[in-house]
């Protein structure tokens, strides 16, 4: 990957974007998305879209979220210690004893998830499983009346692990979920502007809000945008460590390239033509099935007005929802790869429709 694309994933991954508070966030990518599009926008609520052969047809949605997972002030109590709601799927048991930080309109307030050592919990039985009304951050005031000098109800918070190298091209971070798939569609904008090739579509990169509180960004913008298809960016997990059951999961490597959903959301021409523009790019996939619903944006923008011919490509990622999610740079640079390849294959006026 090359070495400007890594600094705006670094810079992407470390500013702080929790559920509704992701503007730090669409600030730096549409700084770095603007020079490869004709035009940027965002909208009321802060979905972000860089839009590139403007009046091209078929309209090509590439999206991806651009919020985090994170807490919010719950209750302050009299000793100044702040109990947390969740924002998105936290998990308590790996949350104790983190770092924070807490993004108040005063500024960032530093604080730690408080943890009984385990030499204070001897007598007990067992150590029970904490659940979110456990945590508390101690930010080390003496009371309630100066933690609110420092911080309100529903100012939110997030963990600090930062963006990482681990070895060659693994990295780690705690916000991978899902800065790849923002990331992913800003290099591809970035692709298709180097291209020799001539562009016939029209293509929106989006970079939109609160998926993890509900997928609300994207049936706002898909709805405003009306494109006449979608390829929707998300992570997956791999399942190639200790403790992960394939038989249940699937066989899903970090390494081996990304995936591509089967089923459901996703529509089976655009499938058919990511896989065919794939082999013709010798760019490696793996294959996921899904039932009911795939847990991503791809789940809302599908049906969005009358139904959007939709796909989910998703990046293998261990230790989804922990400030140590691992991820290949590799499997995440094909991603872009494959997406430019896709919007270039498009004739004037294509549609993607159901054979019967």
């Amino acid at each position: 990957m090359r070495e400007q694309s890594i600094r705006f994933l670094q810079t992407l991954i470390n500013t702080p974007s929790p559920p509704g508070h992701e503007a730090r966030g669409q600030r730096v990518w549409l700084n770095y998305v603007a020079q490869f599009a004709d035009e940027t926008f965002t909208d009321a609520h802060g979905n972000a879209v860089a839009t590139l052969n403007k009046g091209g047809s078929p309209r090509v949605m590439l999206a991806g979220h651009a919020d985090e997972i994170a807490m919010t002030v719950n209750y302050i109590d009299d000793k100044g210690f702040i109990y947390v709601r969740r924002l998105g799927g936290v998990d308590p048991a790996i949350t104790k004893a983190q770092r924070v930080t807490i993004h108040s309109n005063e500024g960032p307030v530093k604080g730690v998830v408080g943890n009984v050592a385990p030499h204070l919990m001897r007598e007990e039985p067992e150590r029970k499983v904490p659940k979110m009304q456990d945590l508390f951050i101690d930010i080390g005031v003496k009371n309630r009346k100066e933690a609110e000098k420092l911080v309100s109800i529903a100012d939110p918070i997030t963990l600090n692990d930062e963006f990482e190298l681990l070895r060659e091209d693994l990295a780690i971070a705690r916000a991978f979920d899902n800065r790849i798939g923002t990331f992913a569609v800003a290099e591809t904008l970035r692709l298709l502007t180097e291209s020799k090739q001539k562009l016939k579509a029209e293509i929106s990169a989006v970079s939109n809000i609160m998926e993890e509180v509900g997928l609300l960004g994207a049936r706002q913008i898909a709805y405003t945008l009306k494109p006449d298809a979608a390829l929707v960016v998300d992570v997956t997990h791999a399942t190639d460590y200790p403790g992960v059951s394939k038989i249940q999961h699937g066989d899903i490597s970090i390494g081996k390239g990304p995936t591509i959903t089967h089923g459901g959301c996703n529509h089976p021409e655009v499938v058919a033509r990511l896989e065919k523009v794939a082999a013709e790019q010798k760019i490696k996939i793996q294959h996921e099935a899904m039932s009911a619903a795939s847990g991503t944006d791809t789940d809302v923008i599908f049906w969005t007005r009358g139904g959007i011919p939709s796909a989910l490509i998703s990046l293998p990622n261990r230790y989804m929802h922990s400030p140590v999610e691992l991820v290949s740079l590799k499997d995440l640079k094909q991603i872009p790869e494959l997406m430019a390849a896709f919007a270039l294959s498009l004739k004037a006026g294509e549609q993607f429709k159901v054979k019967i």
